[in-house]
């Protein structure tokens, strides 16, 4: 029979929102602080030329500064305080995350709790302060380039003390948005950094809808292609949900124990391995590498010369890689499915987790505890992956391929649309948590127990 708690959460709604005090003020404090997010990327950077920028970054398209871009909310094309908004601790985040899991120094620290995730929290940000830095030399030495090239004045007044400002004034713009990040995770709903970065892709959507119907307007767009669109989105959307929340669960059963009753009870539990254990990190390191090279012929600009063998060869190399290609969709799919299997086997160790199972006494019924364990858990999450791989393949070349055949530029590419769908999934249990722990706290407020009366 259920109990009134499991009763509870099964008729969880969001009727009683307006009765938690609590969640109210943590959603109104992460509304804040995506406000401030958005006023920020409209704080132009000093000594640079607002006015210039819309031409140098029409010359930059379709290379991996537009990907950077779609994550900060169009910052980088307005090069604002925040232009490489958080990407630099993500990459930063990865780099530390790959290194725990292979070097001997790292993998000790990881082990230590609660302590060790502090240090690699701080050499993280280390690693993110490092990359701006970087980042924003290299970034105003390119506007100071593009204005010595073309002639425009992309910079007021170019020099040493213009790269200097620059980086400081991008280090200090990616720092605000981690503290920024910091403070709703622990005072608002959601993770932080990701609603960040889902609030920048969220921010090009009215544009892109309204850039759509008016081409469906002039007649440039014809209505089938818009409803074909719509289709799509909404289709890749609920296959997201779906195969995001998969989940292949593995029974394990740990030795009997004396019950309170008496007599002799078993306790079983599963061990949950997702669907996509990698998340969108394999998308994000496909499209960078292939973007790589376009990038880097955008900004060598001039310095080119196309009639050479070398200048040739870049420019035939940038066509069969250009958006909506074949070749650039199959290395596209390849990079996908070589990145989950890699970065599965680097987050996921079943060496790790079967002598885990082992120290408490777990096992896997049929499997005996050991080596044998591990190689069980190998074999499925190898198989696991691979419907993984194909799911993120799909979701992330269909809308290429749709780009390719409407000449529309979708924002809701791949990688975008699971950063959305698995942030929106994610905020929405938080809130959905919390709704429920109100409702257990006037369980226990209205309930009749024991002892009370006496």
């Amino acid at each position: 029979m259920a109990s009134r708690a499991d009763n509870i959460a099964s008729t969880l709604s969001l009727a009683n929102f307006s009765k938690a005090t609590e969640l109210k003020q943590r959603i109104w404090f992460t509304i804040g602080a995506l406000i401030v997010f958005r006023f920020l990327s409209f704080v132009p950077l000093p000594g640079v030329n607002p006015m210039i920028l819309e031409s140098l970054y029409d010359q930059t398209r379709g290379g991996i500064l537009d990907m950077f871009n779609m994550f900060s909310g169009g910052s980088l094309e307005r090069m604002s305080l925040i232009a490489l908004g958080v990407m630099p601790y993500i990459t930063a985040s990865i780099v530390i995350q790959l290194a725990s899991s292979l070097h001997p120094s790292l993998i000790a620290l990881k082990k230590e709790g609660e302590a060790g995730r502090k240090r690699l929290n701080q050499y993280t940000r280390y690693g993110t302060v490092f990359l701006c830095a970087i980042q924003g030399w290299f970034l105003a030495s390119g506007l100071e380039a593009y204005g010595a090239q073309s002639g425009l004045q992309a910079v007021v007044d170019p020099g040493i003390m213009f790269r200097i400002v620059t980086v400081i004034n991008l280090v200090g713009g990616t720092m605000f948005l981690l503290w920024l990040g910091e403070q709703v995770t622990s005072r608002g709903i959601g993770n932080g950094i990701s609603l960040i970065i889902m609030a920048g892709i969220v921010a090009q959507f009215p544009t892109f809808t309204a850039n759509l119907f008016e081409g469906g307007r002039s007649g440039s767009i014809s209505g089938v292609v818009i409803g074909g669109l719509v289709i799509m989105i909404i289709a890749l959307i609920l296959v997201i949900c779906f195969m995001e929340r998969a989940q292949r669960r593995l029974l394990i059963q740990y030795p009997k124990r004396a019950a309170q009753r008496g007599g002799m009870q078993a306790d079983r539990s599963h061990l949950p391995l997702k669907l996509n254990t990698a998340g969108v990190i394999p998308p994000i390191f496909a499209s960078s590498l292939l973007l790589l090279p376009l990038t880097i012929t955008q900004f060598a600009g001039n310095s080119i010369d196309t009639t050479s063998s070398t200048g040739s060869f870049v420019q035939t190399l940038n066509q069969y890689l250009a958006h909506g290609q074949p070749l650039y969709m199959l290395l596209y799919a390849a990079g996908i499915i070589f990145f989950c299997f890699f970065y599965t086997a680097v987050v996921f160790n079943p060496e790790e987790t079967a002598e885990n199972l082992k120290k408490q006494g777990g096992f896997i019924p049929g499997i005996r505890p050991g080596k044998r364990t591990a190689e069980y858990l190998d074999y499925v999450l190898s198989r696991i992956t691979v419907v993984g791989a194909i799911y993120l393949t799909l979701v992330c070349v269909i809308p290429e391929w749709g780009i390719a055949q409407t000449g529309i530029p979708l924002f809701l590419g791949g990688t975008s649309l699971l950063i959305v769908v698995n942030v929106t999934v994610d905020t929405i249990s938080q809130i959905q948590s919390h709704l429920l722990a109100h409702q257990y706290g006037d369980l226990i407020k209205k309930a009749k127990l024991k002892g009370r009366t006496r």
